[in-house]
């Protein structure tokens, strides 16, 4: 009987710790100056917004769609960061606002028009800090691109050229709340 509620224990155990580990988690520092932004403000949407995590490997979910008034990640999905952002140390990245630099660029944007360009369907971006504020300039666009897998893996995914990129199935699904917004929806990429 001892041996079974051991058991036990340890399989609710290793279970719970196994979830908990699994469940994604967007800091709030980043939520919160989200929530700064767009309140009170017409130009942008206060229920829906983005968030990149750069600590997260990119063979694993790190772009959540967030619904801030519910205060909960709604959907989740994998994203590619700029090739200028590798250091050759694994896991470790660097980041800049430098045109030419192939380097994600983090801060706050909001997403512009979309366009069809040589990626099919995009969408501008518009920096708003001083760490992004050349994304504009940069191209620096959301998009798909086929090579992006649409289920987490080991290891990386490709590279991008300072570009927030994911899977093109994971991109019509965003690309429906971007279209089906009236105010602009807020991204966040963070490290």
């Amino acid at each position: 009987m001892i041996l079974f509620v051991f058991i036990g224990y340890k399989i609710f155990f290793k279970e719970s710790k196994l979830s908990s580990c699994a469940t994604p988690t967007i800091e709030l520092t980043y939520i919160n100056e989200v929530k700064r932004l767009v309140e009170g403000n017409k130009k942008y949407n206060n229920r829906i917004a983005f968030f990149i995590d750069m600590k997260i490997p990119s063979g694993k979910n790190r772009f959540f769609v967030y619904d801030l008034k519910k205060n909960k990640i709604i959907d989740k999905g994998l994203v590619a960061h700029g090739s200028g952002s590798e250091t050759n140390i694994r896991g470790k990245l660097k980041f800049s606002n430098v045109p030419n630099s192939l380097t994600t660029s983090l801060g706050k944007y909001y997403i512009g028009k979309s366009y069809y360009g040589k990626f099919g369907k995009a969408y501008k971006l518009y920096g708003l800090d001083k760490t992004n504020s050349n994304a504009f300039y940069r191209d620096i666009v959301f998009h798909y691109y086929f090579n992006v897998p649409y289920q987490e893996q080991k290891g990386y995914i490709c590279n991008s050229f300072g570009c927030p990129m994911v899977n093109k199935k994971y991109f019509e699904r965003t690309a429906k709340i971007i279209d089906g917004s009236e105010s602009k929806i807020v991204m966040s990429i963070y490290y």
